[in-house]
């Protein structure tokens, strides 16, 4: 019978115990050091990009648009001037159901099967966290049952903005033109000619006439609002507030009571009549007959506004 050795190597267990211990200090340290690295990487050499980038998540800018510049005629009065108009604008990433709420949309503010079309089709090209307009020009009705009944619409709310109003329709159509929805072309020649971001926050532009050939002075400097939002894109405050700068205003030597006065003289007909002055040659008059109401131009639904227009016209010649 053979007896078991009852003495224990303390030397070689000592030793290997040393030996792993050695090898767990150096992965701890290895793994330590990875650690550090990785840190000095984020907080060091990468801190302003990821910093960047979370500003980019955390702070956004917000254009404001400059009230457009008045054109005056000879004596001060007004004969294209800027008025509030109401608009109703749905951010689609904070509803939960889009077509429930334009739906339960429909009586509060009178939506019609053009608003809604208008919607869709400007939805499709807007871009994610964008309001987008359901319904303009508002009335005073149509806003105060909104306002009543905004706690059921989370993402939707009524924005006021600055519309070009022509007081005296078709009388000067042909000296002031006109302003409209910027298009495809407007967005390529003003990139070209670097003007793009002074528009961010402007609808329309200047189309014919003096609203055109004074595009420039009459449009202004876009302002801008830097604010603080959630993860959710909604406002929490205001960080900072650059305001825009409005458009010059015109003085034009036309004389409106004299413009109107020749209007009456060619109404019903085709021709054109200029009034200067012989002084100095400025223009007193200039009516070209027929003309049309430049206010059809300006804003949104033109298509459906210059349809109904062309109806009346071909209705009242029937």
């Amino acid at each position: 019978m053979k007896l078991q050795n009852s003495f224990r190597d303390y030397t070689a267990e000592s030793a290997l115990f040393v030996r792993r211990a050695v090898v767990a200090f150096l992965g701890i340290l290895l793994l330590t050091g990875v650690l550090i690295a990785n840190l000095y990487n984020l907080q060091i050499v990468r801190f302003t990009d990821y910093q960047t980038r979370s500003n980019e998540n955390r702070i956004k800018l917000v254009p404001i648009a400059p009230s457009r510049g008045i054109i005056y005629d000879r004596n001060g009065t007004p004969l294209a001037l800027n008025r509030t108009i109401y608009q109703l604008e749905i951010m689609p990433e904070k509803v939960d159901s889009v077509q429930q709420t334009i739906d339960g949309l429909r009586d509060v503010v009178d939506l019609t099967d053009d608003d809604i079309a208008a919607f869709k089709k400007e939805r499709a090209r807007s871009h994610r966290f964008t309001s987008i307009p359901l319904k303009t020009n508002l009335t005073e009705v149509q806003v105060a049952r909104f306002a009543v009944n905004q706690y059921r619409f989370p993402g939707v709310e009524v924005k006021g903005y600055k519309r070009r109003f022509y007081p005296y329709g078709s009388a000067l159509t042909h000296v002031i033109g006109y302003v409209s929805k910027i298009n495809d072309k407007d967005v390529d020649r003003l990139d070209k000619d670097g003007k793009l971001a002074n528009y961010a926050a402007t609808h329309d532009i200047g189309k014919l006439g003096i609203e055109r050939y004074y595009e420039d002075m009459l449009h202004g400097q876009t302002g801008y609002e830097e604010v603080e939002v959630n993860n959710r894109g909604r406002v929490i405050r205001q960080l900072k507030e650059v305001p825009p700068q409005a458009g010059h205003d015109i003085y034009l030597t036309l004389d409106l009571k004299l413009q109107q006065y020749v209007e009456t003289l060619l109404a019903g007909s085709r021709a054109a009549v200029v009034v200067t002055d012989p002084r100095n040659g400025s223009i007193l008059a200039l009516v070209s007959m027929p003309s049309y109401d430049p206010n059809l131009f300006v804003g949104r639904h033109l298509q459906q506004r210059l349809q109904r227009s062309f109806e009346r016209s071909e209705h009242s010649v029937g």
